[in-house]
């Protein structure tokens, strides 16, 4: 290959390379102005006895202040909150970020007509439910 190729195919590469980051790039803007705000759903458990239903939703570091929605629309729970990132200290230096945080929303179609919530705690990491049958 002449020197003259090489620096054709190395400009050539060049040229490709930045078209695809200014891609990435307005794509990545695209989103983060467009989508509805990034959210999380937490794993839930449901359990039923003849009187109740009871529902275990894992939210770690959520306080019960935290919670904006927790209510029964037709057969649907809703749960929505937000967990904040927590940080031991304000100059500590964030390794890793497994945890999800942020705004978080779950919807739990229930198969059992007529729920109501009877209590609720935020207990260990969870939020435990009971839902009264009527």
């Amino acid at each position: 290959m002449s020197v003259d190729d090489l620096d054709s195919w190395m400009w050539a590469e060049a040229v490709r390379r930045q078209e695809r980051a200014e891609r990435i790039q307005r794509q990545f803007f695209r989103r983060a102005t467009h989508r509805p705000r990034k959210q999380w759903e937490p794993p839930v458990d449901v359990f039923e006895t003849a009187e109740a239903v009871y529902v275990i939703v894992a939210l770690p570091g959520v306080s019960d202040e935290r919670l904006t929605d927790l209510e029964i629309r037709g057969d649907t729970l809703f749960v929505a909150g937000e967990r904040r990132v927590p940080t031991p200290t304000a100059d500590a230096v964030l390794h890793r970020l497994e945890i999800p945080h942020g705004h978080f929303e779950r919807r739990v179609t229930l198969p059992w007509p007529q729920l109501t919530i009877a209590a609720h705690e935020l207990a260990d990491g969870c939020l435990y439910l009971t839902l009264r049958k009527r």
